[in-house]
């Protein structure tokens, strides 16, 4: 068996078909918000476009994520997604534990999870991480063996859902036992190409007997 795990960043309107997709396969995901940056009753449809798709990524408005995200597993990515490597450590954790504790008074539930802003980490937000209770921090860093992690706020993941090498980067994470890919939804923009690839895989991966899915926190309880 393998066990296989995927995340998706910032709370973007693509999340939506996102979700329904992973619900059309039963998938499971894990969704990283960052709550300080979305409007309370309106959706954000303004903005920088992604590269030059001219594909404008949102926000959700905050009233509508629970219900969008029903069912799945959301995670902190900082009240305002910050830079570890910019802010200082001790302001850096305060925003990372101040988006958990909102998640957790509008989830209604744990959340211990977390993913680094711009995959940027020190040794001293690792060490103040953990000591805030969180149980790990995804980078954006690759391993063929996502188990065999020595410091869980130090978790890589096996590649981003775009990588050329995604189906190659399965095959070699078999032997660990685990395959976790992450991405943004928005990178997708509007193309049905893009959709259909991810169908496609989320598809190929349900159909795999072999495989379970399990959300990230479940790598590291």
């Amino acid at each position: 068996m393998i066990k296989v795990c995927q995340c998706w960043d910032d709370g973007v309107l693509n999340d939506i078909k996102v979700v329904e997709l992973c619900r059309k396969y039963n998938a499971k995901a894990t969704f990283n918000l960052n709550p300080g940056l979305h409007n309370a009753v309106e959706r954000i449809t303004e903005g920088k476009t992604y590269l030059d798709t001219g594909h404008v990524p949102g926000k959700l408005a905050w009233n509508e994520v629970k219900s969008v995200y029903e069912g799945f597993e959301v995670a902190s990515h900082c009240m305002n997604h910050l830079n570890a490597h910019v802010v200082d450590a001790k302001v850096f954790v305060a925003d990372a534990v101040a988006a958990k504790n909102v998640l957790e008074d509008h989830f209604g539930r744990e959340c211990r999870g977390f993913a680094w802003p711009y995959g940027r980490y020190t040794d001293e937000t690792c060490q103040l991480m953990r000591e805030a209770g969180f149980a790990y921090g995804r980078t954006t860093l690759y391993t063929e063996d996502v188990a065999s992690y020595t410091d869980p706020m130090q978790l890589h993941s096996s590649t981003h859902f775009q990588r050329g090498d995604f189906w190659a980067a399965f095959e070699k994470a078999r032997p660990s036992g685990v395959f976790y890919f992450w991405g943004h939804s928005y990178e997708m923009a509007d193309d049905p190409a893009l959709w259909q690839a991810y169908e496609d895989k989320l598809r190929r991966l349900s159909e795999d007997p072999e495989v379970e899915w399990v959300n990230v926190i479940d790598l590291v309880k």
